[in-house]
């Protein structure tokens, strides 16, 4: 399995994709046409061709998986990319499409997999992680399970003179973590994780990834830091009040 999930698509300073050009360059090299999933957002030939006028430099055509049968076009893709937005509408269109086995089993075959933010949420197990405002009711939380962990994008830390009263991120993570038993890697903006096989590694800037463990205070990780024992998490997906 090959996956390249990035926090964010845009950092500070940067054009679209720009900040990860390379490793994105390096992750496609073997192929020439990438299925892009622009369900995230409303404007999908807008999105897409956002995506097109990235990936064109790289010499990698792009094809909008609207622009044609979904689920056919997930049958044959050579590579997917699922961008970022709204993580409940992007899963919700999944669903609706019947799109979540078929990209599972191209990825699992071998097409590499690239995600961005709600795209990178697709990534884990469920949904339950997601920084986004539900603007739509998906039919249930499973996503495609590429990872048997979760992630965070966009992680944000506690900032103490912050006027703001609502609940930290960290805070949010911990409440999920009293709920549920499974790992949940915060991603700083600008980092990103590259799977190939069993090997798991975090790279990007140097402000690097939070990793939350039940019952255990976080611990931070840089760039270069091999995680791959996270892929030995349990694959399913229990919560405490199921046991």
């Amino acid at each position: 399995m090959k996956l390249l999930l990035l926090s964010n698509s845009t950092a500070p300073g940067n054009g679209y994709l720009a900040h990860a050009r390379d490793a994105i360059a390096d992750h496609l090299r073997a192929i020439d046409e990438l299925l892009f999933v622009p369900y995230a957002l409303a404007d999908h030939d807008g999105y897409t061709a956002k995506v097109a006028a990235f990936m064109e430099p790289l010499g990698i055509r792009v094809r909008g998986v609207h622009t044609g049968d979904p689920r056919e076009l997930a049958d044959r893709a050579q590579a997917v990319f699922i961008g970022g937005g709204n993580s409940f509408r992007l899963l919700k269109s999944l669903q609706q499409h019947g799109l979540l086995e078929p990209i599972r089993e191209r990825v699992a075959a071998g097409a590499p997999y690239m995600g961005s933010s709600a795209g990178t949420n697709m990534a884990c197990p469920t949904l339950r992680t997601t920084n986004d405002m539900p603007i739509v009711e998906p039919a249930g939380f499973e996503t495609l399970g590429l990872l048997p962990f979760q992630i965070n994008p966009h992680y944000l830390d506690p900032a103490p003179e912050s006027s703001h009263m609502g609940e930290t991120r960290e805070e949010r993570l911990t409440q999920f973590l009293e709920e549920n038993d499974v790992p949940v890697l915060g991603m700083r903006e600008g980092t990103w994780l590259r799977r190939t096989g069993d090997h798991l590694e975090l790279a990007g800037v140097p402000a690097g990834a939070r990793l939350f463990l039940p019952a255990t205070a976080p611990s931070e990780h840089g760039p270069g830091t091999d995680l791959s024992h996270l892929l030995n998490t349990p694959a399913h997906f229990d919560t405490r009040a199921a046991r």
